[in-house]
């Protein structure tokens, strides 16, 4: 049984309470900070916390907490991890990292010279459908992953800091584009490089200095590419899509949007429908468990279970790194409207990885380019001749296939 801190008392806070305190789960939330008293004493009193403090160094040397769960806004991310170092206290950080890569390697590197545990809270990493289709790939079932394409937008976040770029860091892409990323890097191979970033963002609706929108793509060194579209502008709730291209299979999952519930309302009584839910009038799509379609009961199930037997987590500050510094160069992007390298100080991954050659033979001296049963009975290959380089096209009755 974990005893644990809680910085933070707003919406992200409350989510990691549910899901850590829900369905009788062994371990508690022993004390929350909050910058304003009153949201921590809302807090204590809806999760039967025993006790709260408006300063995070108190928190943080709690004697009865054993780690602490970060989820502050981005600008006190730093903070709140030297505390925790000083403390020799165990660290959880909810997304992103840092504002930008300078700051998550300095926590980086804080929490390993202190020898603390360290876990990257990255929910939707763990969510059923995505575990299942990492699990699947891993597998070899889509053969050579090629392409990636997450898919992140709703109307905008829930509170104020997030739409100041000084504090937040930027708008959309340090918002939203960190859980895409990182969703990429999952299915492609976390000990791949990350090569560079080409990416477009602007500013459509909203009247702030950060961008509402951006579309993004990441190269990496075995060739593969991952795409990211971020949007706070979109109407209809929350849009969590995934899609893998592989040598030899495909997925597609939507995480939220379409679960398989779908209900009609007159918009009568207070139904909360989802997180980002615009309406509940009319057809709705409401989620039947919240905390576990986004992947947090998984989530701190692996960081407790990786405590407990003092190995690492799925997710560690140094993904959380790899990550910002994925942003950082589709910042750089933005600005000078080229590909940006991905400057990474620090890299634990392959290196010098090459292109697999994906050819596949036909007869010894023909490449298969493609093989299609027609409409009217008949086989058609197309077909590459290995000496010449000519493109020729055969076909045959469909029973010498």
């Amino acid at each position: 049984m974990a005893q644990l801190a809680l910085l933070g008392a707003g919406f992200i806070a409350r989510f990691y309470a549910d899901s850590i305190q829900s369905l009788r789960s062994k371990d508690r939330i022993c004390t929350v900070y909050a910058r304003r008293a009153e949201s921590a004493e809302k807090l204590v009193r809806d999760y039967g916390v025993p006790r709260y403090s408006t300063s995070i160094e108190d928190v943080v040397n709690d004697p009865e907490a054993d780690a602490v769960i970060i989820a502050l806004p981005n600008h006190l991310h730093e903070a709140a991890v030297e505390a925790c170092v000083r403390a020799k206290k165990a660290v959880l950080c909810t997304k992103p990292l840092g504002r930008n890569a300078a700051e998550a390697l300095r926590m980086l590197r804080a929490v390993e010279n202190a020898g603390i545990f360290h876990g990257y809270l990255e929910d939707l990493l763990y969510t059923p459908k995505t575990r299942k289709a990492i699990s699947d790939v891993a597998s070899g079932a889509l053969g050579k992953i090629l392409w990636t394409r997450s898919r992140e937008a709703h109307p905008g976040p829930h509170s104020d800091w997030f739409w100041d770029k000084e504090t937040a860091g930027g708008g959309a892409i340090i918002d939203l584009a960190c859980h895409c990323i990182e969703i990429g890097r999952g299915y492609i191979g976390k000990d791949i490089r990350p090569l560079e970033v080409m990416c477009w963002a602007d500013t459509l609706v909203k009247p702030i200095d950060a961008e509402d929108n951006a579309i993004g793509l990441v190269r990496f060194e075995n060739g593969a590419v991952s795409q990211f579209e971020v949007s706070w502008t979109f109407r209809g709730g929350l849009d969590l899509r995934d899609e893998v291209m592989g040598s030899a299979g495909t997925v597609w999952i939507n995480n939220f949007l379409r679960t398989g519930f779908e209900m009609y309302s007159s918009g009568e009584g207070n139904t909360y429908v989802a997180e980002k839910a615009e309406s509940n009038e009319g057809w709705l799509f409401p989620v039947g468990d919240e905390v576990h379609e986004l992947g947090y009961r998984h989530m701190f199930t692996d960081m407790f279970d990786s405590m407990e037997r003092g190995t690492e987590p799925g997710e560690t500050f140094y993904d959380g790194y790899i990550v910002n510094a994925v942003m950082d160069a589709a910042y750089q992007s933005v600005r000078s409207k080229k590909w940006e390298p991905v400057v990474l100080d620090v890299w634990r991954g392959k290196t010098s990885v090459e292109k697999d050659n994906l050819f596949r033979d036909y007869d010894e001296h023909h490449y298969l380019i493609k093989e299609e049963l027609t409409h009217y009975g008949t086989v058609k290959v197309i077909l590459k001749n290995k000496l010449t380089g000519d493109i020729v096209e055969q076909e045959k009755p469909a029973d010498d296939r």
